[in-house]
């Protein structure tokens, strides 16, 4: 009897040498799980700079150590209508566990229907919810000069969507920075390559707790 059980606890013990390693391969790929979308226009595809010097290739260093990847999606020029299009193919592609969302920049200044750019802001919300994605909306803004009352619709939108999808909305993240010209492109639009760390910087102290907590 004592042989028995001296074999049956040898065996067990070589069961678990076995499976020790194959636990922590699986806590270091969960580990790895955290995948970040950026589903973005220009002020995020980090137009007129270096493909190293954009705010979104800054964080993607800063994380290197981290259980966070990025996959930047954004586009020059992109809209609501272009990100709506665009999202299905992506999600399946990718399959984030996070999306942060900043559009509506373009369909602004284009001067797009706010109640068009609403819905489609909503519905990438809510494909994006349906894959399982957590969402991360960036709030916008556009120049007043088109009138008090476009532009105060332009950023209740963001403020309705977040609210309806129940989703986290961060404050517009070049409200200093657009108003120091030392850190504007020639536009006056885009931010300059001294501005990206300082971006990079304040979104990685902004989104860091909403993808790890």
């Amino acid at each position: 009897m004592f042989k028995l059980i001296v074999n049956s606890l040898r065996k067990r013990a070589k069961v678990v040498l076995i499976l020790l390693p194959i636990l922590l391969v699986s806590d270091q790929l969960w580990a790895k799980s955290s995948k970040l979308l950026i589903l973005g226009d220009s002020l995020s595809a980090g137009y007129g700079l270096t493909q190293a010097q954009s705010w979104v290739s800054l964080l993607q260093d800063a994380w290197q150590k981290s259980n966070i990847t990025v996959v930047n999606a954004a586009i020059s020029g992109e809209t609501t209508d272009g990100a709506l299009a665009r999202l299905p193919r992506l999600l399946s592609q990718h399959s984030p566990s996070h999306i942060y969302v900043e559009l509506g920049g373009n369909d602004g200044l284009q001067g797009h229907s706010i109640t068009k750019m609403r819905n489609n802001l909503m519905e990438i919300v809510k494909l994006s919810q349906e894959s399982g994605a957590t969402v991360i909306l960036q709030e916008m803004q556009i120049p007043t000069n088109y009138g008090r009352k476009y532009t105060e619709l332009f950023t209740k939108a963001y403020s309705d969507v977040a609210e309806e999808r129940d989703v986290t909305l961060l404050p517009f993240f070049l409200a200093d920075i657009a108003l120091d010209t030392q850190l504007m492109q020639a536009d006056g639009i885009h931010p300059n390559a001294e501005a990206q760390p300082i971006i990079a910087e304040s979104m990685r102290a902004a989104l860091s707790p909403l993808i790890t907590e």
